[in-house]
């Protein structure tokens, strides 16, 4: 099974990792977390119905990767057409769209970047830690759906960095020089494409 996930008896996957691909999953995973940043609940203060019936922001982030992530709602063209009122329009249906939902985005978002660091962790620490060749992850199929989500999650935000909107877009970067800066990003987000495939061929068997 290496490199790729394959199914578990009973349910859940598995995959073969080494100690780099181990090490490149949990830093993208990580920079995933700090990105989208602590939730409410990590601040010892919080008042949890407070935090229960709090709003989320109104206007969309200004980091391009969080756009990507938490886009805005109603864009169709074809439902808002080019026109000053239109416009106008679908803002404050995204506006308000996103106040209702973004915090329980966000809250999804940082517990499927979770499960992938607590799980390559466990891993880990299972196989003797770090430089010890790496070994089998084991996931139950409610760990593989977050597994499924932060892999995405983590593509989408490589996919901001990297400028790419299209599958196009990413087979031109794959032959992009070695000496390229951005080679190494590139071939992360293929490789993880193919770890994502292999994850939903799995899920649907």
């Amino acid at each position: 099974m290496p490199g790729t996930f394959e199914p578990l008896p009973g349910g859940g996957a598995a995959v073969a990792l080494d100690d780099v691909e181990i090490s490149i999953i949990r830093s993208l995973a990580a920079q995933l977390l700090e990105l989208i940043g602590p939730g409410p609940a990590e601040d010892a203060s919080a008042d949890p119905l407070a935090e229960l019936f709090a709003d989320g922001p109104s206007e969309p982030p200004s980091d391009p990767v969080l756009r990507r992530l938490f886009p805005d709602a109603y864009t169709d063209p074809a439902k808002f057409p080019d026109t000053a009122e239109k416009a106008e329009e679908a803002k404050a249906y995204s506006a308000e769209f996103r106040r209702y939902t973004e915090n329980d985005l966000r809250a999804g978002k940082r517990e499927g970047a979770l499960a992938v660091v607590r799980g390559l962790d466990e891993l880990t620490m299972e196989t003797g830690g770090a430089g010890a060749g790496g070994g089998v992850l084991r996931l139950t199929p409610e760990r593989s759906l977050q597994w499924l989500k932060a892999l995405n999650d983590i593509r989408l935000a490589i996919a901001a960095r990297l400028d790419i909107t299209d599958e196009e877009d990413s087979e031109i970067l794959y032959r992009l020089p070695d000496t390229d800066e951005r080679k190494p990003l590139v071939m992360a987000y293929l490789w993880l494409g193919g770890l994502q495939e292999s994850l939903v061929e799995t899920l649907m068997d």
